[in-house]
């Protein structure tokens, strides 16, 4: 028996995301997630404040009594967090801008109720952001030119330091 060759022809590369979200999905489903999207966009999503204080743990879907009329509408889930007892206080505070930023992420009303749990956050490492260079003496003279005309001293010293951070940045 003689064997045949076969040229295997090269597959194409998967991008990482959708090899993560394969590989995520179903333990999402499990805590009641549809899919990934909601954890791995939570920091843009819930914003600078939350994103990375409180972590999403789970979904509880109220079960649906009328399982005959497939149009009828579904009740919103609890979305269930944790967090640290000191931004409990906070996101208590502020539940209602959260869950509209959540239910604008989903396009529709699909969570009715945060509960927060107060247990440890792993917290993800943060880059720290690199040292920009000083800038040139024309840059400092031009940028100086450009805010002489303010006249408070807190908002002209604020726009310095940004038009500095700006032009030190756009100019690597």
């Amino acid at each position: 028996m003689a064997k045949t060759n076969s040229v295997r022809k090269p597959r194409e590369a998967s991008r990482l995301a959708d090899l993560v979200s394969k590989a995520m999905t179903p333990a999402c489903r499990k805590r009641g997630f549809a899919s990934v999207d909601i954890i791995a966009s939570w920091a843009d999503i819930v914003g600078e404040r939350y994103g990375t204080r409180v972590q999403p743990d789970r979904l509880i879907w109220p079960r649906q009594t009328d399982l005959s009329d497939p149009d009828s509408p579904r009740q919103p889930a609890t979305l269930v967090v944790h967090t640290d007892g000191a931004t409990a206080l906070m996101l208590s505070h502020d539940n209602g801008q959260v869950l509209e930023r959540i239910n604008t992420f989903y396009g529709w009303a699909a969570i009715g109720r945060i509960k927060i749990l107060q247990k440890p956050v792993s917290r993800k490492q943060t880059e720290t952001p690199r040292k920009l260079r000083s800038l040139t003496r024309s840059e400092q003279e031009k940028l100086d030119a450009s805010i002489e005309g303010v006249e408070n001293d807190r908002l002209r010293e604020a726009l310095k330091k940004l038009g500095a951070q700006v032009i030190a940045k756009n100019t690597d």
